[in-house]
């Protein structure tokens, strides 16, 4: 069942809220975070916390807008488009895979995985800040890489798709059934570059 999209409401105290929920929920996760203490360190009350957010799903859905945002600006801020392809993934890929072993990519997902069946509209705007945004990036950098001549590519769209997904190989699934939490930075070059193998096998000119 649909729920209508809620409505937030914008004021004076709006970004300070939402910097006092980022600080509650990267310490204490979702189920951790608390209104009572979102509202102690933002330094509101929580009658002004609610004048903004009527529960803390919604919250939460505002800060992950606001720090997928934030770390795809980031990331794009590293990026050389005029480097060989190979370089321009490597950066991508470890970007990326930083962002899923997070404690951020990890609250993100036990979040959307646990509520998406409650409330199907968290999910789908966690996609379209997050790993949507990331792929239209992506399928922008690889059409680049046609036209260079340094790609080869049928199905741009699968390829981006696939590039994200051969990167959290081996580690991703460790992560999220609970068998590692911690993951090395030698681990997550090693497996980056192996995507990046994989991919310029299949793709590369």
């Amino acid at each position: 069942m649909n729920h209508p999209a809620p409505v937030i409401r914008k004021g004076r105290k709006f970004d300070q809220v939402v910097e006092g929920a980022r600080d509650v929920f990267l310490r204490d996760g979702y189920e951790g975070a608390s209104v009572d203490e979102i509202a102690r360190v933002a330094g509101v009350s929580k009658a002004t916390l609610y004048s903004y957010f009527p529960d803390k799903r919604v919250l939460f859905m505002e800060f992950a807008r606001q720090e997928c945002m934030r770390q795809a600006d980031t990331l794009e801020s590293e990026i050389d488009i005029d480097r060989p392809v190979p370089e321009v993934l490597r950066v991508v890929g470890l970007g990326f895979l930083r962002i899923v072993l997070s404690d951020f990519g990890r609250n993100m997902f036990r979040v959307c995985v646990a509520e998406s069946a409650r409330f199907p509209d968290l999910g789908q705007q966690f996609y379209e800040t997050g790993p949507k945004l990331m792929r239209e990036r992506m399928i922008d950098f690889l059409e680049l890489g046609i036209m260079r001549g340094e790609l080869k590519i049928d199905d741009v769209g699968l390829a981006a798709d696939q590039f994200p997904e051969l990167c959290k190989a081996g580690v991703f699934h460790r992560l999220v059934f609970g068998i590692d939490d911690q993951f090395t930075e030698d681990e997550i070059i090693h497996t980056v570059d192996g995507a990046i193998a994989t991919f310029m096998a299949r793709y590369g000119v």
